[in-house]
């Protein structure tokens, strides 16, 4: 079911790897973000959003992970955005995405995995302000909607997954250090962070976070192990 995090914004979440999915409304209609993971609960999130009375007019992914680039036609034929790093790569690797959610999720429209486009200039139908970094992915983006005090952060800040640079970016751990610094700039300015896994960070536990992944962080860049609860399972 989805569960309000504030105006115009609910979350979904999946039993895969405590994935979310949000459902944004925006000026023309639903935006749904990261919409997953199994083909029942992707049916399930149709029902939910036909329940809402409000039309999907759009679809947003975070970055080009297979788990993030699903859809589902029961959602509608509408336009389905990302950054243009993250469309270029979702589709160069769609084969690979599809034989990944075949493995790993059940009931999935495979044939619609990763079909997204570059957002335009001015964000088109997706409200707020995306902010594009390479931490965790090349195109990754984050969606800050300031005027309902959210941040969507895509695979950063979870409470279930610890910190996974890119390792084939050749600064990996320098890039993720800098973007966490731009997204202690970013929740600064909203009361509630959205992971893409795990659960939603409201007031102070939004610091605490950042301060959790900052210390993961500067421990690999001091060539340390570091060491993380978040590796065990959730109570």
């Amino acid at each position: 079911m989805l569960t309000r995090v504030a105006d115009g914004v609910w979350v979904r979440q999946s039993t895969w790897v405590w994935s979310n999915t949000i459902v944004v409304r925006g000026d023309s209609g639903l935006i749904l973000v990261d919409p997953g993971i199994h083909g029942s609960e992707l049916d399930e999130l149709a029902d939910d959003v036909e329940r809402l009375g409000v039309p999907v007019v759009a679809g947003f992914c975070t970055h080009p992970h297979w788990d993030h680039l699903l859809w589902h036609p029961r959602f509608g034929d509408v336009p389905r955005y990302a950054t243009a790093a993250c469309a270029r790569i979702a589709g160069e690797g769609r084969e690979r995405g599809r034989r990944m959610a075949a493995e790993s999720a059940s009931g999935v429209p495979l044939e619609l995995l990763g079909l997204v486009t570059p957002v335009p200039a001015d964000g088109g139908p997706v409200p707020g302000r995306i902010v594009e970094h390479e931490a965790h992915a090349t195109g990754h983006a984050a969606v800050l909607l300031a005027d309902r005090g959210v941040l969507l952060a895509g695979d950063m800040l979870s409470d279930v997954l610890v910190p996974m640079p890119d390792p084939r970016h050749p600064d990996h751990l320098g890039v993720y250090a800098a973007a966490l610094d731009l997204l202690a700039d970013l929740a600064g300015q909203v009361d509630v962070v959205v992971p893409g896994h795990g659960s939603v960070a409201r007031g102070p536990e939004v610091a605490a976070r950042l301060a959790t992944d900052r210390a993961y962080i500067a421990a690999l860049l001091r060539g340390e192990e570091p060491v993380d609860a978040r590796w065990g399972p959730r109570g």
